[in-house]
């Protein structure tokens, strides 16, 4: 898939520089209400009335104004499919998704124009007088904006962008008047739309319309699109989201790769294999903070790969043990996949970082060991251990090294919520790039780095709201209790279901998103989690686990292409590069699945 960890590209010209504005001060002020409500609450013993409201109404504004800032820049999340076409054959099927995707957002804005109407009709009051409906306001408009940019990006010309808003307008219309029978408009509907999801329409729109159209055809109003939407981002957790990705873009945005890269050759990097213990605690620990191991190899890619170089490495096993490194920081607090199989799950935040520790531990060292063994030997190239070296790296390091302890701490001695703890940790890591380190400048720099962050979980939580619909459909359809009822009849125990799981988690890892796969696989696998007795906490980090490994296999393994970006070399050099680690990695998810104490361990009272 393609996805937002890669480099922004913002749009030109005012418009676009109001826009990122827009969106950098809305992220700014969800960070700004909960340090506000802490400050007050330990100076006055008072809060800010009705602030947790506030904020994920805020969060409902930042996800629907990112999504559309995405959507202009052409980075909503599609699959890898997208763009093989090219010549005539490119621009038909470019046509076609843009029509299809766009009718179907602008069937999804409508929608939402209902659920806003019924809430204002019953005049619900937020906070402070403002009506629920006003607050409701960013999703109509934002699925509108989104529907208006991928129908105008369908084509060039004025001609080809005239007559894809005629056919959208069109298809809008047979679908609102029922000029066709819902039931008969089903299933053609349904291809057309995985069709164009394959020749590169973005993801939420194969999501949202497969929901709009079954439920359509079962006599629901499409309203119930934007309530499960607005139901989702709404969440009072998921603020933590876009607070803990913006203390990881700020960090990747800075010179903190260099300087901890350089605290942890200066450590490591006499000792044999120390280049690889460097990359491998420094990739993840910016993916842990950032949420993607993606960041870590475009951050930190150009920084490694000369220092594994070097030390020994040939070339195609460092670019193997920089695709890989990054993974152990997925199932390290407080990476975004963690957070969200937490919200979507119904999982205690606090019990997945705990649970989550150990099996994080033993992935980094199954990679270091392996990083270890390429490099051989002790490297020749690398600078003695000099004290003063050492010295002046932590001294260098230091804030960043503090950063992990800010949400532990906030947390462990409950001295803030998760979302207080991750604004907390966001304005931390403020502080380190633009005081302590001078790193970013407040107003050339952070616009550009917070609205990169705002696209980033825009696209994200687009995809999360429009899949809920899908999984509440399927729920009502008795989709996962069909499901139980045919594991209970055909798996005998526990142990063969969780190698059935791995396997079919590992499939899912090579064709879909870890984000698309968090909201649509976890309500279907959960339920089979609970018959077996499984831990929650286990079952998740089972989960996040098998996914991330998926990322490194073919054909749509995405760290694979990001290496492949991020270096110019073929994917397959860098697969090859990547090969040897896997029946590492792999031995390292079977004791993760089949030796339950390293996620429960932790957890016991």
């Amino acid at each position: 898939m393609s996805t937002a960890e890669s480099s922004v590209k913002s749009g030109a010209g005012p418009l676009a520089t109001a826009e990122n504005g827009l969106l950098a001060a809305v992220l700014g002020l969800t960070v700004a209400l909960p340090i506000a409500e802490i400050l007050l609450r330990a100076l006055l013993h008072r809060g800010i009335e009705g602030v947790s409201e506030i904020v994920q109404h805020l969060t409902l504004a930042l996800g629907m104004l990112g999504a559309a800032l995405a959507a202009r820049d052409g980075r909503l999340l599609t699959l890898a499919t997208a763009g093989l076409l090219r010549g005539r054959a490119g621009q038909a099927a470019r046509f076609a998704t843009g029509v299809v995707a766009g009718s179907v957002t602008a069937l999804m804005a409508l929608a939402a124009r209902d659920f806003t109407a019924v809430e204002r009709d019953a005049g619900t009051v937020l906070v402070h007088g403002l009506p629920t409906w006003v607050a409701q306001i960013p999703l109509p408009l934002g699925f509108g904006l989104i529907a208006a940019r991928l129908v105008l990006g369908s084509a060039d010309g004025t001609t080809g962008r005239v007559a894809a808003a005629a056919l959208a307008a069109a298809l809008c219309g047979i679908v609102r008047a029922e000029a066709v029978s819902p039931d008969l408009l089903l299933w053609p509907a349904i291809a057309a739309i995985v069709v164009v999801t394959l020749l590169g329409a973005p993801v939420f729109a194969c999501l949202g319309g497969t929901a709009l159209f079954l439920l359509l055809a079962d006599g629901i109003p499409a309203a119930s699109v934007a309530v499960n939407h607005y139901g989702l981002v709404a969440n009072p957790t998921l603020p933590a989201i876009p607070m803990f990705t913006l203390a990881g873009y700020l960090l990747a945005e800075s010179r903190a790769p260099q300087r901890l890269l350089e605290l942890f050759d200066a450590l490591f990097g006499r000792l044999r294999g120390g280049a690889a213990v460097a990359t491998v605690l420094a990739c993840t620990f910016f993916t842990c903070f950032t949420g993607a191991s993606g960041v870590a190899i475009l951050s930190l890619g150009g920084l490694v790969l000369p220092l594994l170089t070097r030390s020994g490495f040939r070339e195609d096993r460092a670019l193997g043990l920089i695709t890989a490194a990054g993974l152990p920081g997925v199932i390290l607090m407080p990476a975004l996949p963690l957070l969200l199989y937490a919200i979507v799950a119904g999982t205690s935040i606090e019990d997945m970082f705990t649970g989550a520790l150990l099996p994080a531990a033993l992935m980094a060292a199954i990679v270091l060991a392996w990083g270890v063994r390429m490099q051989g030997s002790r490297s020749e190239a690398a600078q003695p251990f000099r004290w003063p070296r050492v010295r002046a790296a932590l001294v260098a390091a230091r804030w960043e090294l503090a950063l992990p302890l800010v949400p532990v701490l906030a947390l462990g001695t409950a001295l803030a919520t998760p979302v207080e703890a991750a604004a907390f940790t966001a304005a931390f890591a403020l502080f380190v790039v633009t005081v302590a380190h001078r790193d970013l400048h407040p107003f050339r720099d952070l616009p550009r780095v917070i609205a990169s962050c705002g696209l980033m979980v825009g696209g994200i939580l687009l995809v999360l709201g429009v899949a809920l619909s899908l999984t509440n459909y399927m729920v009502d359809a008795e989709v996962p209790a069909r499901i139980v009822d045919w594991v209970r009849a055909n798996v005998s125990s526990r142990w063969a279901f969780l190698l059935a799981l791995n396997a079919a988690l590992l499939l899912a890892g090579c064709v879909m998103d870890i984000f698309t796969a968090i909201v649509i696989l976890v309500p279907l696998v959960a339920p089979l989690g609970a018959v077996f007795g499984i831990h929650p906490v286990h079952l998740g980090v089972v989960f996040l686990a098998n996914l991330e490994i998926g990322y490194l296999t073919p054909p749509v393994g995405m760290n694979l292409f990001f290496a492949s970006y991020r270096f110019g070399r073929p994917i397959g050099t860098v697969f090859r590069g990547v090969a040897p680690v896997l029946p590492w990695l792999l031995a390292a998810l079977l004791a993760i699945t089949f030796v339950p104490w390293l996620s429960t361990a932790a957890l016991q009272r």
